[in-house]
């Protein structure tokens, strides 16, 4: 049996995990609601504040989801209580961030405006106009956003110009080197 799978995930108050009918999986807290589907040989017991995801053991395929669907159910109820958040920093002179409706605008020192559509379920704070902190309540989807932000100009390794995550270390090259003169 899987070791992470047979752990009980613990649910925090002001969360509540229904369980529907062929494995569809229904949470709703503070931070949202969201919704996810079980396989076929997955079910999960509610008791009290602990839920424990089991298997059918006749069902090969479903031994080495076991531990994967925990963690996706363990992400969806942090997700409804504490939500989660990435932050970017923009690096370079003249790169700037800034949110016009649901649109997030980027200046990256291209010479084409840059702008990426906001998905409704995630919010955008932009604190200096350089930095960009991306919140949600589906930890997939807030990190896939922050992926395609950061895809829009990544940081390149000789000036280290570009978009990163906050705590991201780029190693930086040494540039071309010029021939001496004898």
């Amino acid at each position: 049996m899987s070791r992470l799978g047979k752990t009980p995930i613990a649910i925090p108050k002001g969360v509540e995990l229904k369980s529907g009918s062929d494995g569809h999986l229904h949470f709703k807290g503070p931070k949202g609601t969201l919704e996810m589907k079980l396989p076929a040989g997955l079910s999960i017991k509610v008791s009290g504040s602990e839920a424990l995801l089991e298997r059918d053991e006749a069902l090969q395929p479903e031994k080495a989801m076991h531990g994967l669907f925990r963690s996706l159910v363990r992400n969806h109820i942090i997700g409804v209580s504490e939500g989660f958040e990435v932050k970017l920093t923009l690096i370079g002179v003249g790169y700037r961030a800034a949110v016009q409706g649901n649109k997030l605008d980027l200046s990256l020192g291209y010479s084409h405006p840059t702008s990426i559509e906001i998905p409704k379920s995630i919010q955008i704070t932009i604190e200096k106009g350089t930095s960009i902190s991306i919140k949600g309540a589906d930890k997939r989807e807030v990190g896939q956003f922050a992926a395609s932000v950061r895809a829009m100009k990544p940081p390149e390794p000789y000036k280290g110009k570009g978009v990163r995550y906050e705590n991201e270390f780029v190693r930086k090259k040494e540039g071309k080197a010029a021939k001496g003169k004898a």
